[in-house]
Formats: structure tokens, C-alpha cells, sequence
């Protein structure tokens, strides 16, 4: 099981710095980044700084991976920071981890926030001990064509500005959207995503009421931490709620599998309490995903382990957002999903 220290609350006022872990993104789309920057203080009231590299081009970040862990660093040691929001994610954050002072984490706990490839991030909190965020990125939720939308903006100010227990989520009423719209293309910066109406999230096993603390993240950048010195021990997955989404590369249903199989091989689908999914990109492999986990399943004998797919999180949007080590319940009877401690002190 595992035990997190919870970061402070946000507030009005309150100083966050944006940082490119992974891709260079903020730097080549500076109309974008403005965007995004602008919601955060407008809407959420908060004083936004940049990291050091944070808003270098994607060749100078990809070169500089040192430099990139050397700016995560500093937003931890600097105590006028009181979060630590990721720019958007990529392919190469595990490249940071030789260069990471765990130390410096744990003695200076403070909200992290990202999705994706960020994964790598949670996972270096993790390590120290500390609860951070699998949410939405700068490029992304903040700076959403048109304008953020309010399931959005509801779950930034529900997890991190109250210090009050999540409670139960639901589906975003007016739909989902994975629509390409070129980024670089600053005429569609206000031209809105169409939104796809939702058929709800999908209760696919199990009849009971389990709870447990979550872990989990993109399921590709899961692979790149397997055997590193950042992967948990199978003490810490064990009595967790497990949350896996996939990104926009869109993974074949094969490799889904193997790397299913290979969490059944470690012992950790056994040690679990329950399973929830997020929606795929697109909602391409929707159905095979789900064959594919039910598949695993039953070669492990898991027959009742409650199951939810189609979850808004990961690369859909709007998304929720997932605290680490939060005690979160999985309701197979009244098919509810809710979190059930604050993800802030």
C-alpha cells in the first residue's frame, strides 16, 4: 500500500511554474503557450512563471535532458513555487532520471501536474514519497481551442484549490473530443473541437464495492520505467486501484496484451483491487482493449475484479484528474467511481 505526502493547497495568488520535461512544444507554439498561460491567471487567479528552459526550441530541449531535469529541481527547491505544471508531454522524459536528486523532492513537496509522458514525473514523486497529479498539461486542457472547457475547469479547481475529499465523478455531460486541429495553425486557436456525446463510462467486471489507493499512468511510458530504479516494488502496487490509458500513437491490441501479461507475470493484476481505463484516442481499439483486459483476466483466474473503461482521462478531453496514492472506491452496484480523500492538504 502506499503512503503520500499530500502537497498544499492552491490558492488565489499563488506563484506555479511551467516547465518542458519532454517535447519542446512550449517554445515552437508561443501562441499556444500565451493561451494557456493567460486561463491560468485569468481563471484560476495564479501568478505563472517559467522555468529556466522552459520555453526553449524542441531541438535545444531534446539535446538538453540534463537541463531539463536541472529545471524540475530548481521548481522544487524554490519555496515561492507552489506547483509545478507540465508544459506537455513527449517521448523522452525517462532520459531525465539519471540526473534527478530524489532528495530534493522529498523535502520539498509541492503539487506536480501532467499527463502522458509525464508519467515519468509521477513516478520520480513517487519514489520520494510524494502524491502528485495525472491531469492535463499547459498545451492541452489550459489552453484548449476556443475556450476551456467548464468539466475542465471544474476538476482543476475541485483537486487542487479545496482541501476537501474529491467525491464521486461522472462523465462530462456534453461529450469527449480527440479532434486534430493543427496546432501550429494560429487561425484555429479559436475555432472549438467538436465534442462526441458520451454513452457513459463502461462498468465491464465485477458486482462489488472496492477501495484502494490509485497508481498507474500511460501504459507506453510504463514500459520505459520497467526496471529502473523508479519502478515501485510489488509491495506498493499491491491492495491499489490501477489506472492505465494509452496515447496518441494508439498502441495495436497486441502490444495492449503483452504488457497486461507482463503486470499478471509481476503479480500485480493478483495484488489489485481494481482496474479503470481511460478512453482511447480516437476511441480507436475501444472494444479490442477491452477484450484484451478481460482476456488477461480470466488466464489469471481474476473473474470478479471490478473493471471501468471508456474513463475520461489520459489523451481525451476534458479529462479528470487522478491524485497518486488518494484512496479512490470502485462501486460495481451502483456503477460509481469516486475519490474519496483530498488530493491537497
Amino acid at each position: 500500500m502506499i503512503e503520500l505526502i499530500r502537497p498544499k493547497v492552491l490558492s488565489k495568488g499563488d506563484k506555479v511554474a511551467t516547465i518542458s520535461l519532454s517535447w519542446g512544444g512550449a517554445g515552437e507554439l508561443p501562441h499556444r503557450y500565451a493561451k494557456g498561460k493567460e486561463r491560468l491567471e485569468k481563471i484560476f487567479g495564479l501568478e505563472v512563471v517559467e522555468t529556466e528552459h522552459a520555453l526553449k526550441s524542441a531541438t535545444w530541449i531534446s539535446d538538453n535532458p540534463k537541463a531539463r531535469a536541472n529545471d524540475l529541481m530548481a521548481a522544487f527547491l524554490d519555496p515561492s513555487i507552489k506547483a509545478i505544471i507540465s508544459n506537455i508531454g513527449g517521448e523522452d522524459s525517462v532520459r531525465l532520471l539519471k540526473y534527478i536528486d530524489i532528495n530534493i523532492v522529498k523535502d520539498n513537496p509541492k503539487i506536480f501536474l501532467g499527463f502522458s509522458d509525464s508519467t515519468v514525473t509521477h513516478f520520480i514523486c513517487l519514489k520520494a514519497g510524494l502524491s502528485s497529479f495525472y491531469g492535463t498539461s499547459l498545451l492541452v486542457g489550459f489552453a484548449e481551442n476556443k475556450e476551456m472547457h467548464d468539466y475542465q475547469v471544474q476538476d482543476v479547481f475541485r483537486t487542487l484549490f479545496t482541501a476537501s475529499p474529491i467525491g464521486r465523478l461522472v462523465p462530462n455531460s456534453q461529450g469527449w473530443t480527440t479532434e486534430y486541429l493543427d496546432w501550429f495553425d494560429t487561425s484555429l486557436q479559436n475555432v472549438q473541437r467538436t465534442l462526441i456525446p458520451s454513452t457513459g463510462w463502461h462498468f465491464i467486471r465485477g458486482n462489488t464495492v472496492v477501495r484502494g489507493p490509485l497508481i498507474g499512468g500511460c501504459i507506453e511510458v510504463l514500459e520505459m520505467l520497467k526496471g529502473t530504479d523508479y519502478w515501485p516494488d510489488l509491495a506498493v502496487w499491491t491492495g491499489c486501484i490501477l489506472f492505465f490509458e494509452t496515447s496518441e500513437d494508439m498502441p495495436k491490441p497486441e502490444y495492449f496484451r503483452w504488457w497486461l501479461r507482463s503486470y499478471a507475470t509481476l503479480g500485480i493484476l493478483e495484488g489489485a483491487k481494481g482496474i479503470i481505463l481511460g478512453r482511447p484516442y480516437d476511441n480507436l481499439y475501444v472494444d479490442d482493449y477491452e477484450a484484451e483486459l478481460l482476456r488477461i483476466l480470466d488466464e489469471e483466474g481474476l473473474y470478479n475484479l471490478p473493471v471501468i473503461t471508456r474513463m475520461d482521462f489520459g489523451h481525451t478531453c476534458p479529462s479528470f484528474t487522478l491524485p497518486y496514492g488518494r484512496l479512490a472506491e470502485i462501486d460495481c452496484v451502483n456503477n460509481t467511481f469516486s475519490i474519496l480523500e483530498s488530493g491537497v492538504c
